[in-house]
């Protein structure tokens, strides 16, 4: 019993002192990041009228264990874009305005992986491929109120744009390659 005493006060003395770091942690990641609907909109109103947005992360917050960004993108009706695949991030899409068609999955089409320091790489949503079409996903239409969850390695492409598509993209990013802002 002499030796358990000192031994079970030197565990609860480190179990305290551990939960005494995680809760000065948890106070550190308490704090809430805004973004208000004017800062949305000054994201969309970037967005040429013929053209994606370029950077539409509005914010990147370094959540503790990883980071989550926040964004907003706009694309028009024009021949179908470019596929894409992120690596290391998950995108997380709720349609503001608009419809279109969506395929996820499959393989991408003249894949071609994106250099580490282009704009879409370093300030957009990490490493990834590009590609001009999907070969074999699930095509589904999306229209305003839906969300879309497209985890990190899954190939995503609008093979069809109804006049225009608005959404907001939230990404979250346990590798932590988007740089904070």
């Amino acid at each position: 019993m002499k030796r358990i005493a000192p031994a079970l006060v030197l565990l609860l003395g480190a179990a305290a002192f551990t939960a005494s770091l995680q809760a000065q942690q948890q106070a550190k990641s308490a704090t809430a990041t805004y973004i208000t609907e004017a800062d949305v909109q000054a994201t969309l109103n970037r967005a040429p009228e013929a053209a994606v947005n370029p950077q539409p992360n509005i914010r990147v917050v370094d959540t503790g264990g990883y980071n989550v960004a926040v964004g907003a993108l706009h694309r028009p009706q024009k021949p179908p874009g470019v596929a894409a695949v992120h690596f290391k991030v998950t995108e997380i899409y709720h349609v503001i305005d608009g419809a279109g068609t969506l395929v996820t999955g499959g393989t991408m089409v003249n894949a071609k992986t994106r250099p580490p320091d282009s704009t879409a790489v370093k300030l957009e949503d990490g490493p990834g491929a590009s590609g001009t079409a999907i070969q074999g996903g699930v095509s589904r239409r999306i229209k305003a109120g839906d969300v879309v969850i497209i985890p990190a390695g899954v190939p995503h492409w609008f093979s069809e744009i109804e006049g225009s598509i608005t959404y907001l993209v939230v990404r979250v990013d346990p590798s932590r390659v988007l740089a904070v802002k």
